[in-house]
Formats: C-alpha cells, sequence, structure tokens
C-alpha cells in the first residue's frame, strides 16, 4: 500500500549538479585564484561606488534644516546665496555659508576626476602630501597649518598630475571605466563569436566553409593599424571605442565553440533528438551548446584582460577615451612626459599589474574548475 503523504512531496533538486559542484570545489581549491577573485571583486565594487569616495560634491549636507543631497542633485548656487549655475561646494564662500546654517558630510577624498586644486604648495605635477611635511602642505591655504581646508580629505594621497588634478581619484575613477569596457566588450563579443561558432560548427558544409574563409580574411587584417586609422577618424567616446573594438574581438571566440559544435554534432544524442524531431536550434541550445560553454568560460578571464590592455594601449597614444576622461593609459602618458615626477608612472603600473594579475590568477582557477583531469587534495 502506498503512503499517499510520501507519494505527494516534490523532491528538490539540488541548485548545483554534481558536475558543476565538483567544479566549484576545484575553483575552491585553487586558494591563488579563489582569492584573487574576490579581491578583485571587492575592488570593482568599491570602484562602482567612485561618486561616494571621491567627489569634489558633499555627500550629504543640512542647510536651513533641509537636508540636501550633492552628490546625488545638482543644486544651483542661488539656494546657497550665490549666482552661478553649478555649485562649486569647495570654495569658501560656500563652505562657510553651509557649516554656518548647518553641517556637511564630504566623501574621504574631495576630488573627482576632473576637479583641479588650486591649494597645490607648487606647480603641478605635485607629490603625495605625505612625502612633504605639514608646512610644506599647507603653504597654499590663507591660515597655512591654521587653516580649516588643510584637513586629510583636501590633500593629495596620491599627489597631482600635470593638471593639478588628483591622481587617486582619476585612478579609481580609470580603474571602473577599464573594467566596465573589458566587461562590455568581453560579453558582447561572446556573444557574437559564439553564436557564428555554433552555427559553423553544427551545419557545416558549405556554410562552414564560406563563414570560415570569410573569418580567414577578416583575422588577415592588420588589426592595431585599422584600430588606430578608425579612431583617428571618429569622435572619442566610450560606445565608438566599444564599437570599433568589437568589429575584431569577436573572432577569438569563433574558432574554440566551432571545434566543440562539429564534435559533438554527431553524437548518439544529438541523433535521437534529430530522430524526436527536435528542431535544429532547440538542440544547438539546449544540448550542445551548455559543452561548448565550458571551453569559452575558460577562455573569458584572459580575454577581458586583453580587452582592458588595449583599452590602455589606445589611451595611451590617445585615441582611446576622450580627452579629460580618467583613464589609466593616460595616466602612463603623463608618467612617461613627467619623469620627475614618479608617482605617475609607478601608480600607473602598480594600478594595471595588480588588476591584470589577479585576472589571470582567477583565469587559471577558471580552467583548473572545468578541467576534469585536474583534482586538488
Amino acid at each position: 500500500m502506498v503512503d499517499t503523504r510520501t507519494a505527494n512531496v516534490e523532491v528538490k533538486r539540488p541548485w548545483l549538479t554534481p558536475t558543476n559542484r565538483r567544479r566549484l570545489e576545484n575553483f575552491k581549491a585553487n586558494k591563488r585564484g579563489y582569492w584573487s577573485f574576490w579581491i578583485f571583486m571587492l575592488l570593482f565594487v568599491l570602484s562602482l561606488c567612485a561618486e561616494l569616495i571621491a567627489n569634489d560634491r558633499p555627500l550629504v549636507a543640512s542647510y536651513k534644516g533641509e537636508i540636501l543631497f550633492p552628490v546625488l542633485v545638482d543644486y544651483p548656487e542661488e539656494k546657497f546665496g550665490g549666482f552661478l549655475a553649478v555649485t562649486d561646494y569647495r570654495s569658501s564662500f560656500i563652505d562657510e555659508e553651509i557649516k554656518a546654517n548647518g553641517w556637511v558630510v564630504w566623501p574621504p577624498i574631495r576630488y573627482s576626476y576632473g576637479t583641479v586644486n588650486s591649494n597645490i604648495p607648487h606647480s603641478a605635477p605635485t607629490a603625495p602630501f605625505w612625502l612633504m611635511d605639514k608646512q610644506e602642505r599647507c603653504s597654499a591655504y590663507p591660515l597655512g597649518t591654521q587653516d580649516p581646508g588643510c584637513v586629510l580629505g583636501n590633500l593629495n594621497w596620491l599627489g597631482t598630475d600635470d593638471q593639478a588634478r588628483d591622481v587617486m581619484a582619476r585612478m579609481i575613477y580609470g580603474f571602473r571605466i577599464s573594467v566596465l569596457f573589458g566587461l562590455a566588450l568581453t560579453i558582447v563579443s561572446a556573444l557574437i563569436g559564439v553564436t557564428t561558432g555554433a552555427i559553423q560548427g553544427y551545419f557545416g558544409g558549405w556554410t562552414d566553409l564560406l563563414m570560415q574563409r570569410l573569418i580567414e580574411i577578416w583575422s588577415s587584417m592588420p588589426v592595431l593599424y585599422v584600430l588606430l586609422i578608425i579612431s583617428s577618424i571618429l569622435p572619442p567616446g566610450f560606445f565608438i571605442l566599444l564599437g570599433i573594438m568589437l568589429l575584431f574581438s569577436w573572432v577569438s571566440f569563433v574558432g574554440i565553440v566551432r571545434a566543440e559544435f562539429l564534435r559533438a554534432r554527431n553524437f548518439e544524442y544529438v541523433n535521437a533528438a534529430r530522430a524526436l524531431g527536435v528542431g535544429n536550434w532547440t538542440i544547438m541550445y539546449r544540448h550542445l551548446l551548455p559543452n561548448a560553454m565550458v571551453a569559452t568560460l575558460t577562455f573569458l578571464p584572459f580575454i577581458l584582460s586583453g580587452s582592458i590592455t588595449t583599452l590602455t594601449s589606445l589611451d595611451f597614444l590617445g585615441l582611446g577615451m576622450p580627452p579629460g576622461s580618467p583613464s589609466l593609459g593616460e595616466l602612463i602618458a603623463q608618467g612617461k612626459r613627467n619623469l620627475q615626477a614618479p608617482w605617475l608612472g609607478l601608480t600607473a603600473f602598480f594600478t594595471m599589474s595588480i588588476m591584470l594579475s589577479l585576472l589571470i590568477f582567477v583565469g587559471e582557477a577558471v580552467r583548473d574548475a572545468f578541467d576534469p583531469r585536474k583534482t586538488f587534495r
């Protein structure tokens, strides 16, 4: 006799299959890659909150009993007794007016990526504040060391560039742009490359032959020279540059996916699905694509690091982001032009080194996780 109480109980399926659970354990077992992933994610999340860390606007202020959020809302200066359309919260007049009628909370760094520090002790670029004594770093303020403006938030932690802009702020914003650009380029390239490779590998024949010849012709073009030519003609911008680099970056995914589909398209379960009348696109998406994505996922961190390096290289040559944009490549170029200011080149060097090293370590861990022969003890 069947117990109806147990017969109606649904068995909950685990959210991870045994194969994916093994991959996750292998990924965790690679300590260097596992901790690199979390360090990189922490840095990326912090850079997404760059406006709350480095900004020339207060986070929150109280003025005449009203709570204001200058970091989110553009208040005209007339609200504080001025007459300009945009409020300069760093000016002594606005600062004293707000403090006389309320209070203000600033971010840890009181500079945005384009804010010019008018209180530097000497001509730009200036060294980090911890390389100067208090008398020197406060010498440009009206009251010297006694000036209320000479506080930690107004000092330049990593110095200034040759336009008196805070290097720390530009590094944080530049890191965010580099990672977002790399992620966008990698994801869109993967979508195009995986789709193209899947069509070639599954249908084969003349479809594969014609598309492969077109890809070979396209990939034989001198990519760097084409990028330089197009970048010098079109106006600089994030999406313009993303579109230009997307023209060539998707090709690197095609070969991997094509080989996986060519290998698996005649497997027994695929022939059985065809015999049952399952459509080609359903077979490609539900049965073949998961196997092909194993090789693709191991490739993604390395493509991401390559995309970031390419953007940095174009910015270094002056053909990347628009002038004034926070960029690690532009910071490297400033270090090259100002050898007497080593903090510029060292900041860019260590930022790029740490970022790319973390991505490479993560890529190695992902590759080990998807390797069925790899085991950790």
